[in-house]
């Protein structure tokens, strides 16, 4: 799908061409010609500022912004795209685009025709392999709201991207190795001897939340006194039976809520098929590593990082830096994936140069590897924050948040506001029925549409006339409807689907406005007493439920027929 935005850039493009083809401007270099949406609606449906950034460039040497405005809008003026009803200059220099009422009518029949499709900017794949990797908690216990946001963000990235035209692998990379899977096992261990009836003390190390005891009982049920004798230090067992567990708890809760994985990727492989050592020697013939102490140490501090990472323990052990090297280096070297994004807590920040650094080291370009870093939830209940803490067991489930407000509501909430932006998560508005929770309005426009729609029967669909379309509340709903594709390009290319939520939210106030139009004036109603009228408004009804149901998909909510 080509977006009207690149057609009007390409139109100016060629015009600037001409210009200087004929001396009006100077053979420089010239700014990026960038076509943006106006503030005010009077000024049209798309704008320039070409005109005003090349002046900065020509200076004295070519014409001032107004007069090359002037000079472009000659240069279209021929031969004016079909699409367009207008086109010319404004003060202090702008080059203002109206799109022609016709063409826009006519959309309503071409987003009925793609339907699903419709927003997909190319064929699934043509922009090659993309990896999206997201989630990836240690398996230590169940997803919690904070990870859920990660599980929310991740998901609509890759559905966005897979619109985007992006051949898109979802992978859970689960860290079943090192010093917190040992926390694990040795919490297991001391909860399983309690219900033996011995004493124990738990330290800050361990985990102290009900669901270890859970995994204890369980333990104990699976399999009685069999390791009623095992010594802590030999709790390995215990713990690889507990974190599958767990795996399958996080797992059950991912799929409840819409998210699904392509692969899971452990990093006891990456350990074991020796991918680190590999790694660590080509880090070492870069002058990037070092030995402190008995230690490998990275020279992450080099390469942006806020401080020096080990790599390998004095104890011969990899660290998660290390793993996470070996981890990468498979995407890119031995699986060969086009391009990889992570989605991370904002917490691990620091690593990010480090890690980017050391694949432009290695000859990853930096555009093919991306890391989106999300900001902590924060709950709140009755106008109160619930505090939350793993490692004592005051944690917020993502099952416990799906069971009080429902999947769509954790869904939408979770990826509604920017992954750099704290969330601050209302239950009380998630749970509420009515316009004041954004899902529920959204979801409630595309019910009522389904209603109508119903209600009217399916002989409109051959007879309607989209060019009978003539109120300005349904041409507004239009133009709305056409933004659809440029919010996926705009989604994938700054990984940000909050913009699809917000967008949603907007096209659900347009259809609110054009019903609410029929309310105050009977000529205006969808069920128009003239049947061609009334086929051309089913026909626009039927074109926003379908837009309405691609934006909600693309963040994994769901669009009901009725509410």
């Amino acid at each position: 799908m080509t977006l009207v935005r690149d057609r009007l850039t390409d139109l100016v493009r060629d015009a600037v061409a001409r210009l200087q083809r004929t001396g009006y401007l100077p053979s420089v270099t010239l700014p990026e010609i960038t076509i943006e949406r106006p503030a005010k609606a009077e000024q049209g449906d798309f704008a320039t500022n070409f005109a005003l950034r090349a002046q900065k460039v020509v200076g004295s040497r070519g014409p001032k912004p107004m007069d090359l405005a002037s000079a472009i809008t000659a240069q279209i003026a021929p031969d004016p795209p079909n699409y367009l009803a207008g086109f010319g200059p404004a003060a202090p220099g702008f080059l203002n685009f109206t799109l022609a009422d016709d063409w826009l009518r006519a959309q309503v029949d071409v987003i009925l025709t793609e339907a699903h499709a419709y927003g997909n900017l190319a064929q699934a794949g043509s922009l090659g392999r993309l990896q999206v990797e997201f989630v990836s908690a240690n398996p230590t216990g169940p997803v919690h709201v904070g990870t859920a946001r990660n599980a929310a963000l991740g998901d609509s990235l890759a559905r966005v991207l897979a619109r985007a035209g992006w051949e898109v692998q979802r992978e859970y990379y689960y860290n079943d190795a090192g010093a917190q899977m040992e926390h694990l096992a040795h919490s297991v261990w001391k909860r399983y001897q309690e219900l033996l009836g011995q004493p124990i003390e738990l330290t800050d190390d361990d985990y102290h939340g009900e669901y270890i005891v859970d995994l204890a009982r369980q333990l104990l049920d699976q399999h009685g006194r069999r390791f009623a004798d095992v010594p802590i230090e030999q709790s390995d067992e215990i713990g690889a039976l507990a974190a599958r567990t767990i795996m399958d708890w996080i797992e059950r809760d991912l799929d409840r809520a819409r998210v699904h994985f392509d692969n899971w990727f452990s990093e006891a492989r990456v350990i074991r098929e020796g991918d680190f050592l590999r790694v660590l020697e080509m880090l070492r013939e870069r002058s990037l590593v070092y030995e402190r102490e008995g230690a490998q140490w990275l020279r992450s501090q080099d390469l942006g990082d806020e401080r020096d990472r080990v790599l390998i323990r004095s104890d011969g052990r990899p660290t998660y830096t290390a793993t996470d090297i070996a981890y990468h280096y498979d995407k890119f070297f031995v699986r060969r994936f086009d391009r990889v994004t992570d989605v991370w807590g904002a917490d691990h920040h620091g690593q990010v140069p480090s890690l980017k650094a050391i694949f432009r080291h290695l000859g990853v370009e930096p555009e093919r590897f991306e890391i989106v870093l999300y900001q902590m939830v924060n709950v709140y209940e009755h106008g109160e924050m619930i505090k939350m803490s793993k490692r004592s067991g005051n944690v917020i489930t993502l099952a416990e948040v799906m069971d009080k407000v429902g999947v769509d509501a954790t869904r939408w909430f979770l990826v509604s506001r920017s992954a750099d932006s704290m969330m601050d998560f209302d239950l009380d508005l998630a749970s509420k029925q009515s316009s004041e929770n954004p899902v529920y309005y959204v979801q409630y426009a595309h019910a009522r549409l389904s209603r109508v729609l119903a209600d009217a029967g399916t002989d409109w669909a051959a007879s309607g006339d989209v060019q009978l379309l003539a109120h300005p509340a349904e041409l507004t709903l239009v133009r709305r409807m056409l933004q659809w594709p440029e919010v996926v390009e705009l989604g994938a290319r700054n990984l940000a689907p909050h913009h699809i939520a917000y967008y949603a939210y907007e096209l659900a106030r347009a259809t609110q406005a054009w019903y609410d139009a029929g309310n105050d004036d009977r000529s205006v109603r969808i069920l128009a007493d003239h049947a061609h009228l009334r086929a051309a408004r089913l026909k626009l009804a039927a074109a926003a439920r379908q837009v309405l149901a691609n934006a909600l998909e693309t963040i994994g909510v769901a669009a009901p027929e009725s509410m």
